[in-house]
């Protein structure tokens, strides 16, 4: 390290809040929430804000939650963290793991879990939060804490900014994020320009016609052609993007039928596609189509294939200059443990807020892997087989030096700004 945390005055308390934020973190982690449904959550968030002297709003796009602080002139700084969990059976075995289930939005009941590190992200902000709140000598400006809602389904963001988000807040000057990954505990990771990618789930129904499994000839067969268009949509990204593009299509769900000697009618096939450019992400919606439509025609598909495009994020696109300021600030503090990361093929709806108020932002990851048992599976070149990932059943980031790290990272980039670092 070549500074130390006595370079910020915000940070002279750290060590003060580990012992609320493991406590807390556990809490969230044991009792998480799906997408609009965050309501315990937002609640925690904002009595912890109101204790500390924000000016908190609740209930911004359905759950959200902003706090508020100023302290004189100066800029503005808006961190971000998001709140929501997934439905997902966890399977940590941690004394702390969750048991709950929940009904999602189609009125199925379902396990529910942390498994994508938001109790991390809440857990980091609100540290921040107090930091920043208990040490008003050591910065100027105002700070402005989001912490959205439904991220995991796409509509979070939107969902605050046209709840008005604009017309709450302060002047903002830059937008900052950030994400636990499947990384060492204690690194921290910027990348300048596209670092997460765009997504697009799509939902395509293709129809045959019914009858007996003894009869083929008097049918067309639903499953057969959604199984010609799986294997056609594999050439789309090796024979229509570019090789020095990237991009992933992956097709997650087939569903057809309801018994082995009945050839069903119609086939429902949901896919994913993660591109980080606007050209190369029309070029494979549009060939899905295109393909979808032709594998149809091929097979005689007595009604055209419907398509319906959900979950869909934004490109996350870091902005050149604040990242750099970011990055600075982050070598300055880290050392060593302040690295570049590579592109991401995860998505983010984090970038529709800055966007919306016309502000730069930039978002950036910390580890949160116990570093020797990432270590062990990288000298064995096993990690994509023994480190669980974000969605995981098994994800746990180990508590510290993840909140810490986290933590530490929103303070030192937000007072990049605000302590003129």
């Amino acid at each position: 390290m070549t500074s130390t945390t006595r370079d910020y005055a915000v940070l002279a308390g750290l060590d003060g809040t580990a012992g609320w934020q493991e406590e807390f973190y556990r809490d969230l982690h044991a009792h998480p929430e799906l997408s609009h449904q965050e309501h315990r959550t937002a609640g925690l968030i904002a009595d912890k804000l109101r204790s500390w002297g924000y000016d908190v709003h609740q209930g911004v796009g359905g759950t959200g939650v902003v706090g508020i602080l100023r302290n004189g002139d100066g800029p503005g700084v808006l961190l971000r963290a998001d709140i929501d969990a997934l439905p997902v059976r966890e399977a940590t075995g941690l004394p702390y793991a969750s048991s709950v289930s929940a009904v999602d939005r189609d009125g199925n009941e379902v396990p529910v879990m942390h498994a994508c590190g938001h109790d991390v992200h809440v857990t980091c902000l609100l540290g921040a939060a107090q930091l920043f709140a208990e040490r008003p000598d050591g910065w100027h400006g105002t700070l402005v804490v989001l912490f959205q809602p439904a991220e995991e389904v796409g509509d979070g963001a939107r969902g605050m900014v046209d709840d008005g988000l604009a017309s709450l807040l302060p002047k903002i000057d830059v937008a900052l994020g950030q994400h636990v990954l499947p990384a060492p505990a204690g690194i921290v990771g910027t990348r300048s320009g596209p670092m997460l990618a765009a997504a697009d789930s799509m939902r395509i129904t293709v129809y045959g016609r019914g009858g007996h499994g003894s009869m083929p000839q008097a049918t067309v067969d639903p499953v057969v052609l959604a199984a010609m268009i799986v294997l056609r949509l594999q050439m789309v990204v090796s024979r229509e993007v570019a090789p020095t593009d990237t991009a992933v299509l992956t097709i997650g769900s087939i569903t057809a039928g309801t018994k082995s000697n009945v050839i069903a009618d119609h086939a429902v096939l949901q896919l994913n596609v993660r591109t980080y450019s606007e050209s190369v992400r029309t070029t494979i919606l549009d060939a899905i189509r295109r393909i979808v439509h032709a594998e149809c025609q091929a097979s005689g598909s007595p009604k055209d294939p419907e398509f319906e495009l959900f979950d869909r994020f934004p490109v996350t696109d870091n902005d050149p200059e604040a990242t750099r300021r970011v990055a600075q600030a982050f070598t300055a503090h880290f050392g060593d443990r302040a690295i570049e990361l590579p592109m991401q093929s995860a998505s983010e709806d984090f970038s529709e807020i800055p966007d919306a108020l016309g502000v730069p932002y930039t978002y950036w990851g910390v580890g949160g892997i116990d570093p020797a048992t990432y270590q062990a599976a990288a000298k064995t070149g096993r990690i994509a087989q023994e480190i669980p990932v974000n969605h995981s059943p098994g994800f746990a980031p180990v508590i510290e030096p993840t909140l810490r790290t986290g933590t530490e990272a929103l303070v030192v980039a937000a007072s990049a700004w605000l302590s003129g670092h």
